[in-house]
């Protein structure tokens, strides 16, 4: 189980790039993109295709990050100047990029096992620092040596990396910029009457958010040895589960806890799919199904507790009012508890 627990740290720390990339277009811009399901692919389909004719692995994320953002500015394109429906935008363009996907690898699948990669230079870098014997031997002290990794540098560098995303975000969100891209968001005919280019806000928003996404999608096919064209199904669920469990856990008051909070969600979220997945009656093919009941349950529970919340208050009003009405003793008494009833 430990082990099983570390392996979900690292994907979700690896997810949490993509979560913040849904955070980006779904909270911040109102925005329902379903090319993600898309641009995931196109981030890891770039990254393997380059790494596999040559290319440094570190320029082939770069590469993957420039095809996502112009992935997510053409749906932009098609929602602000062809006047497409938000969702219908990026449904096109996410079976559109689909053939694209399959054009860029050649094949449905690419294997990258026998590749230099990000992931392997990282682990090799790590492994030069020696870190790891100072970590295995303080595990070993305490007797869980046989339940931890070999290594733990992927887990290390991908949560810096995660965090120097965030805080680059939060810094951006809170630019003259970023601010036009939240108020777009927030009310775009207010914001329109201050003569600001909407449109152009839309297109950029979504070009970062999918830029993300693929950035995640081109470290996860290195991470996980292969890219495949099918790799992508439901990340778009994936990402919302991810900013939907982050904000009912940790709470989402401005945008600095808001982007904690999702990459919290994401490996939360990894996390409780792992233990999932090890009850004895589920299996891998059930992951799908997994997902949707966590994201139920992340949108019920949070209302359940709302009203829960709301009821105990009223319970305490009417308490209050009992004792008032005794201390008084004025014949307002029923009508009182009749308003505070009807409110329970």
């Amino acid at each position: 189980m430990p082990t099983a627990i570390f392996g979900s740290l690292e994907a979700g720390a690896l997810f949490a790039l993509m979560a913040l990339g849904v955070y980006l277009s779904f909270r911040i811009l109102d925005f329902p993109d379903l090319t993600v399901d898309g641009s995931f692919v196109t981030g890891g389909a770039v990254a393997a295709i380059m790494i596999v004719n040559g290319y440094n692995p570190f320029l082939a994320t770069g590469a993957a990050i420039i095809a996502g953002f112009l992935a997510g500015c053409i749906t932009g394109v098609l929602h602000t100047k062809g006047k497409i429906n938000p969702l219908l935008s990026g449904i096109l363009m996410m079976i559109a990029l689909y053939s694209i996907n399959l054009r860029i690898m050649g094949k449905s699948n690419v294997p990258l096992l026998a590749e230099e990669t990000v992931v392997t230079k990282l682990t090799d870098f790590w492994k030069q620092l020696g870190f790891d014997d100072g970590i295995q031997g303080v595990l070993s002290a305490v007797g869980i040596s046989g339940f931890v990794p070999k290594t733990w540098g992927i887990l290390f560098f991908m949560i810096i990396l995660a965090f120097m995303v965030k805080v680059l975000m939060d810094w951006f969100l809170k630019t003259d910029m970023g601010l036009a891209l939240r108020s777009t968001g927030d009310n775009e005919t207010m914001v329109r009457s201050f003569s600001v280019d909407t449109d152009f806000y839309k297109i950029l928003g979504l070009g970062l958010s999918n830029a993300l996404v693929a950035l995640s999608g081109a470290l996860i096919a290195q991470y996980n040895g292969f890219s495949d064209v099918g790799m992508g199904i439901g990340m778009i669920v994936i990402g919302l589960a991810s900013v939907i469990i982050g904000e009912a856990v940790f709470g989402a008051k401005n945008i600095v806890r808001a982007t904690a909070a999702v990459i919290g969600g994401a490996i939360l979220y990894r996390i409780i799919v792992t233990m999932a997945l090890r009850v004895e009656f589920l299996e891998t093919g059930d992951m799908k199904l997994i997902t949707a009941l966590i994201v139920v349950g992340a949108l019920i529970l949070p209302k359940m507790m709302d009203r829960q919340k709301e009821r105990q208050r009223k319970r305490k009003r009417l308490k209050t009012m009992l004792e008032k009405n005794k201390q008084s003793g004025t014949g307002e008494r029923g009508q009182s508890l009749a308003a505070v009833e009807s409110d329970l």
